[in-house]
């Protein structure tokens, strides 16, 4: 069987992940595939069993908060380095569950997984030659250009911090209107485009620093194809399998592991 293809759903808070993560597991399953859930969110608040690998087997955010007498904020740091510390007991927990995708769905705090020594201990460990990140582009912050080039600036950190490709995803495209949609997929297109967003708006400090930084993301080249989703409505599922297909395999589909669902 080959090697199934890991996938680290990332994001600021409240940008759907854990939403997009269960959407695209019930769309490859409907395909035809097997995809495996994996909740590295102590702190989650999903229900109990929503996840085939759950991090709340081992760590818990409460437990820690309870006995150790910590604040939300230490106990996110503490928990982010205890994973480390069980990361071997939750890859064998995953090998021993056969699947054609690993989707793990990464803390809410980006913060905590983007810059913690731990988190690229716990990457390192899960990854395997078919791995990518998926970073998903909240559309509260990405429909103004300044937005935008933040979220790209954070991408392209974490594609830099963790080695690994990296497919930059719209999540919740449905809260935003055609004309909006259109606008901010052209400015992930088409560079010049978000360029002359940014550069028409009224050239304060902060106008200045997003050109600047859009230049130096320019040269990086992180800027690519944004692949439009919503988990509410089922949207961009294909496209998102194509995208992966292309950084496992080139864009070959994968072999079914079993008939197509019906449902």
């Amino acid at each position: 069987m080959e090697e199934p293809g890991t996938i680290y759903f990332t994001g600021t808070a409240g940008a759907g992940k854990s939403s997009l993560v269960r959407a695209f597991a019930s769309w490859t399953k409907s395909a035809g595939y097997d995809a495996l859930v994996v909740n590295l969110d102590p702190g989650s608040e999903e229900e109990e069993g929503s996840s085939d690998v759950d991090i709340r087997e081992w760590v818990r955010l409460a437990d820690l908060q309870d006995e150790y007498g910590l604040g939300p904020n230490g106990a996110q740091v503490a928990a982010a380095d205890m994973i480390a510390l069980k990361v071997f007991e939750v890859k064998q927990a995953i090998q021993e569950l056969k699947s054609d995708y690993i989707l793990i769905d990464t803390p809410g705090q980006i913060e905590l997984f983007a810059f913690r020594e731990a988190s690229k201990a716990i990457v390192e460990a899960l990854s395997g030659d078919r791995s990518t990140l998926a970073f998903l582009f909240d559309p509260a912050l990405a429909r103004t250009p300044g937005g935008f080039v933040s979220l790209l600036m954070l991408s392209a950190t974490l594609e830099f911090r963790f080695r690994l490709p990296l497919v930059n995803i719209l999540s919740k495209s449905d809260v935003l209107t055609p004309e909006q949609l259109a606008e901010v997929s052209g400015w992930s297109d088409e560079p010049g485009r978000l360029y002359e967003a940014v550069s028409r708006d009224v050239p304060t400090p902060d106008v200045q620093l997003s050109t600047e930084l859009f230049r130096a993301i320019e040269v990086m080249g992180p800027l690519g194809g944004l692949v439009p989703t919503s988990a509410k409505e089922g949207t961009g599922m294909e496209e998102l399998y194509q995208s992966f297909q292309r950084v496992f395999g080139g864009g070959e589909d994968l072999e079914l592991s079993h008939a197509p669902s019906s449902d």
